[in-house]
């Protein structure tokens, strides 16, 4: 299973050079980058950056605050996170080629003090016990059949009272969803679950959910607005698009689907250790 998700998020090739070849195109010093500019490709979950920032204003974050992401991708979160507050963070990600793009892309930003990105299974963790002050996993559990050891994992490495941030994509009462979407071109290795199933999770896992949102008509309207940028004009030259090939348009018009037809939903989880 583990192969199969990372061979779905593996696009060949090194992925920070393909990356610094289209912003180069598009105008841009990689000298001279701000996470702005690369938050079209390495905020890679719904809504993005603005999403980024409203889960980070949640966490009680300083300057000393330690944070682990799990499932930290391209890095994107944890670099605007770093960058916002101050805080270091440590990245775990199943797919070694968005680790190593992720260290790269830092160093660009001159992050790589602040945010490190390590190869590795977010439901078994390589941190001790209450390492960090604060956790969050943005879209991906809907690759986790495993989901109660991944919240497992997280509440141990916890320091009491962190919290702890959940965003994900979570299957809705429409029905089967759509595919091929992001995170899985067919459903062997599509593991959504039920808003009802997320919080039976956290709560076993030892966690107090303090909060949840869903934002699913914002997703479907940020959602519409890509299809219909994608439509006019094509993908944007630095976008998810850099991930996915010639399958991310229709991946882009079956999120759309999939949303207004109430298939998936996008709820987030506010949590204390």
């Amino acid at each position: 299973m583990n192969t199969d998700v990372e061979s779905h998020y593996s696009a060949g090739g090194k992925l920070a050079d393909r990356i610094a070849a289209k912003l180069e195109s598009a105008g841009k010093n990689i000298n001279e980058l701000a996470t702005e500019d690369l938050a079209p490709v390495d905020e890679f979950h719904i809504r993005g950056r603005k999403a980024t920032l409203e889960l980070g204003a949640q966490m009680n974050l300083n300057a000393g605050s330690i944070v682990v992401d799990l499932g930290s991708g391209l890095g994107g979160p944890a670099r605007t996170l770093a960058e916002t507050y101050g805080c270091r963070v440590k990245g775990i990600d199943l797919t070694e080629a968005f680790c190593e793009a992720a260290n790269t892309l830092s160093a660009w930003l001159g992050l790589e003090d602040k945010v490190e990105c390590t190869h590795g299974d977010a439901t078994d963790l390589p941190f001790p016990d209450a390492s960090f002050d604060a956790a969050m996993t943005i879209h991906v559990g809907m690759n986790i059949p495993a989901k109660d050891r991944m919240y497992a994992e997280a509440r141990r490495a916890l320091k009491p009272g962190g919290r702890f941030i959940v965003y994900d994509v979570i299957q809705g009462e429409g029905g089967a969803v759509h595919f091929p979407v992001p995170w899985a071109r067919e459903a062997s290795i599509s593991h959504l679950a039920t808003h009802e199933e997320m919080l039976s999770l956290l709560s076993h896992a030892g966690f107090k959910i303090l909060k949840t949102q869903d934002s699913s008509e914002e997703s479907l309207v940020w959602f519409q607005a890509m299809a219909k940028r994608i439509a006019e004009s094509g993908p944007q030259p630095v976008s998810f698009h850099l991930l996915f090939g010639g399958d991310f348009p229709g991946m882009t018009r079956n999120q759309v689907r999939n949303l207004a037809e109430r298939r998936i939903r996008t709820i987030s989880y506010l949590c204390e250790s």
